[in-house]
């Protein structure tokens, strides 16, 4: 299967992350800014960088977007570069394009020219960070739905030594075990007759509720 490939308008810090965290997880990635500093250095970091204005459809004409399996426009202090790399995305046919919002009006244009998502990554991240405070024993805690979420949970010492198949994990609680990290490794083929050590971290995916009551535990 081919790696997909996107591109990311605008390189600070947000997406430079985008950017960097997509090259990594091996994706084909277009990075464009007009700053020719950025530019550089996220140039061994993705496939391709281009010093380039978003604004322009004939520099993303030729920079060949159409064919992109997706674009990240993470402009949002300039709002017509922001607006207008949006609609050449879409016009040049990106399937699916993201674009980053200062403020809800700006979400409003942005959805109005074509947008498939937008996102305030800093309103996200404050909301988040409230709901990890709230939680109380899990180490991360992202809301998938209004009553779904995934979360990640230290090890209870009473359950140090112990296997999921021990543990029972999804019939005495009714959440999913979906990982284990162990360090910043993430073990995802998961051996249900390995005890669980003591660093170990969690990942469990369930209704909220259910979350809850194993957060309790």
């Amino acid at each position: 299967m081919a790696n997909k490939e996107f591109a990311v308008f605008g390189l600070g810090k947000f997406g430079y992350s985008v950017a960097e965290t997509l090259a990594k997880s091996g994706c084909e990635v277009l990075a464009v800014d007009n700053n020719e500093e950025k530019i550089q250095e996220i140039a061994d970091i993705v496939t391709y960088a281009v010093k380039a204005d978003v604004t322009d459809p004939d520099v993303l004409q030729s920079l060949g977007i159409s064919n992109l399996d997706g674009a990240v426009v993470a402009i949002s202090d300039n709002l017509e570069a922001s607006i207008m790399a949006t609609i050449l995305a879409k016009e040049l046919g990106v399937n699916y394009v993201i674009a980053k919002a200062q403020n809800e009006r700006h979400a409003t244009v942005l959805k109005k020219v074509g947008a498939d998502a937008i996102i305030f990554p800093e309103k996200e991240m404050g909301v988040r960070t409230a709901h990890n405070m709230i939680s109380g024993n899990f180490v991360d805690l992202v809301e998938l739905s209004a009553t779904f979420s995934m979360a990640e949970m230290g090890i209870p010492k009473a359950w140090v030594g112990s296997s999921l198949r021990e543990l029972n994990i999804r019939d005495q609680y009714g959440v999913n075990v979906i990982a284990v990290k162990k360090g910043d490794n993430l073990d995802v083929d998961l051996n249900p007759d390995a005890p669980l050590e003591a660093d170990d971290t969690l990942v469990l995916v369930g209704n909220n509720d259910s979350l809850r009551k194993i957060r309790q535990r």
